[in-house]
């Protein structure tokens, strides 16, 4: 028999879309305070290139925590596993 395993997503499609659609919002809201802010062009650029990398590096740090989670997950069981093995070796 032929089994195919199915994915398993760690976040339901409606959560996913909530969080993209929440972020499109307020970073739409962001772009129009700049647009309608009365400010030189220079100001509006510095707002600007701040939002920018604020979300950019606010990205990257949750990406770079959920990695090390992770990694560190896959660490502690290994090294449970291999303890494991050594144990029963000892004997």
């Amino acid at each position: 028999m032929n089994k195919v395993k199915k994915k398993i997503y760690r976040n339901t499609p409606a959560f996913t879309m909530m969080a993209w659609g929440s972020f499109l919002f307020f970073l739409g809201l962001m772009l129009i305070g700049l647009y309608t802010l009365k400010e030189p062009l220079m100001v509006k650029g510095y707002y600007l290139m701040g939002s920018v990398g604020l979300i950019s590096s606010s990205f990257t740090v949750s990406k770079v925590i959920r990695d090390n989670q992770e990694d560190e997950e896959n660490y502690n069981s290994l090294f449970q596993n291999a303890n494991l093995h050594n144990d029963d070796t000892i004997e």
